[in-house]
């Protein structure tokens, strides 16, 4: 029994800054004074709050450490876990009063907001260590279903929770689930997770699997036993090795434990899992290209119907949902519909996971209340925009989202509201974006990632996203005509209702929601010849100010075009001709005398 538990974050963005070495060099201090018996090392899953890591938490206190450095070791041990002083100076400072009193993590601004269900066990638990699980009620939900519940009432429980498919567009879970349900014991079905996360910016599934694995284990075996089948397969890109390790150590523990394979708790019901690893194609994202992929086929969509209920993997009824969808079926279970169907809003309950990045002072990993503002979450848990600068907008959904105006700010964030101003859910992508981001470009970016990741299947998304593209590129290039902007959505509108899949089929709504609530960028792009968030190279001029240059000619020595004229104490001057708009000469100027525009 230890007195003190050091919680290390071992998911991949701390694993980058060097968490294992924190873990390693706490291990071997404790060590050295003599601790190894009362305070125990534990690489966890993400504690959420990305920009702060590489992140400890030692318990009892709760006390959070951010940004620890190997040198800062020593000093936690001897003070904290040796003499019983927490190093204040090392800890998250929104938890340090101004008395010098520490403060719960739930009472600051990133957390005090949020409702941690899928991400429950991420921070708290080892991930690796099947009975840190099973303490905090892991797979007493498959015990309840298996000994207590018909498959049926499984299927109606998920039905009222009013659980919607995360990983997209919101499909009722419980309604796919009933689908498959049909010939239970006489036809061979299969269960089907994607893990497969190719938005870029997304980080959600690849934490909780990372976090707490073997919540996506019970709740497959609990879909296993809801529709019948006695198979699984978890499909995870291979660019994920933390999650693809632990998520194999938590299988193999699941099935030493007999909570896999023949007959789970001692009832007739057998089910078991592999991992099928992707090779990164977004497309597979898509229900069919994904079991297509499995079946060690290319990674194309097919037509639908049939749907994979009737007919999916290997032509058998399947069902498919994403990771963060399974990580909320156990606590459905346990606490039952009215208690999941009582957060969130009318049409979309619970919560949802997002991956907050960009142009926010809390980077991270966030479980918010559906409905929950997007002022809430930029302003509040996410600490606003850095620097002073001003929201802009957030994409949500990555390329098959749109972008949501600062104008728009106070929505609330569910299904419904954010297909109805012109963007979706998705996975759970959110990315804010301040006054120096150029709208068209945004676009562009987004558009540039589905036509490289385009399968090529069906000509509207083959070659329509590449004439979007083009039309596009026109723009950015200072040779966009007005007529151009309706040849966008004339073209945009075609692929949405031609498309085979999901890819094509949203592929413009990154393109459709800047030109409709930032039309005025792109006019200025087309009549002006001008990016007003001076982003767009072909379109940029960099102009020294004569009042401001001192001549110290660090510009011209920084320049690698040799651009840049003048002599000592002198205005220097730009040869426009010359100039390759890298912009090294605004980063090295210490008097803001180089502006561009």
């Amino acid at each position: 029994m230890y007195r003190s538990h050091v919680m290390v974050c071992g998911g991949t963005g701390c694993t980058s800054s060097g968490s294992d070495k924190i873990a390693k060099a706490f291990e071997d201090e404790i060590k050295a004074t003599g601790l190894e018996n009362e305070v125990c090392v534990v690489r966890t899953g993400c504690f959420g709050l990305c920009a702060l890591g590489p992140i400890v938490v030692i318990y009892p206190e709760g006390s959070f450490y951010s940004m620890v450095k190997e040198e800062n070791v020593k000093e936690i041990v001897d003070e904290h876990l040796l003499k019983g002083r927490p190093v204040t100076r090392l800890l998250y400072d929104e938890t340090v009063g101004e008395d010098g009193t520490v403060k719960s993590l739930d009472e600051t601004a990133f957390y005090k907001k949020q409702r941690r269900i899928a991400l429950r066990n991420c921070g708290r638990i080892d991930p690796e260590n099947i009975e840190e699980y099973i303490a905090f009620d892991g797979y007493r939900a498959l015990g309840k279903v298996l000994t207590e519940m018909t498959p049926d009432d499984v299927i109606q429980t998920v039905l009222d929770s009013g659980l919607r498919g995360r990983g997209g567009a919101g499909f009722p879970t419980g309604r796919k689930w009933q689908l498959a349900s049909g010939n239970r014991g006489n036809v061979q079905k299969y269960v089907c997770c994607n893990a497969d996360e190719g938005d870029p910016g997304a980080f959600m599934d690849r934490s909780v699997l990372e976090g707490d694995p073997h919540v996506v284990i019970e709740a497959m075996a609990i879909a296993g036993y809801a529709i019948g089948a006695t198979q699984g397969y978890v499909y995870i890109r291979a660019e994920y090795p933390i999650a693809v390790h632990r998520l194999r150590v938590a299988i193999d523990q699941a099935r030493e434990y007999g909570l896999l394979g023949k007959n789970i708790f001692g009832t007739d019901f057998c089910f078991d899992l592999d991992i099928k690893l992707g090779a990164g194609a977004f497309v597979c994202g898509e229900e069919t290209a994904l079991m297509t992929s499995i079946e060690g086929k290319r990674g194309e969509p097919r037509p639908r119907p049939p749907f994979p209920a009737v007919k999916g993997l290997f032509g058998q009824p399947t069902i498919l949902n994403n990771v963060e969808t399974y990580a909320n079926v156990p606590q459905i279970i346990l606490n039952g519909a009215d208690w999941f169907a009582g957060m969130g809003t009318a049409r979309s309950k619970g919560t949802k996971v997002f991956a907050l990045g960009g142009k926010i002072k809390n980077t991270g990993l966030v479980e918010i209340p559906m409905g929950t503002t997007l002022r809430t979450i930029v302003e509040e848990i996410g600490g606003g925009i850095p620097n002073g600068k001003k929201f802009k907008a957030a994409q949500t959904g990555g390329p098959s989202g749109g972008c949501i105006p600062a104008s728009l700010i106070d929505t609330p964030i569910d299904y419904d509201n954010l297909i109805a101003i012109g963007s979706m859910m998705g996975s759970g992508g959110l990315i804010v974006m301040d006054e120096d981001t150029c709208m068209v470009d945004i676009a562009k970016f987004f558009l540039e990632f589905t036509v490289d990741e385009s399968c090529g299947k069906c000509t509207p998304c083959r070659v329509g996203t590449k004439r979007l593209l083009e039309l596009l590129n026109k723009i950015t290039d200072g040779n966009g005509t007005m007529e151009d902007l309706d040849k966008i959505g004339e073209l945009a509108e075609f692929i949405k209702a031609n498309s085979l899949c999901g890819l094509g089929q949203t592929a413009p709504n990154p393109v459709l929601s800047t030109l409709r609530y930032f039309r005025d960028e792109y006019v200025e792009h087309i009549v002006n010849k001008r990016c007003p968030a001076g982003v767009c190279k072909a379109l940029l001029n960099y102009q020294i100010d004569p009042v401001k240059c001192k001549g110290c000619t660090l510009c011209a020595r920084t320049c690698p075009a040799g651009a840049i004229r003048g002599t000592v104490r002198q205005p220097h001057s730009i040869d426009t001709a010359k100039c390759i708009k890298c912009g090294a000469c605004i980063e090295k100027c210490k008097f803001g005398a180089i502006h561009k525009g």
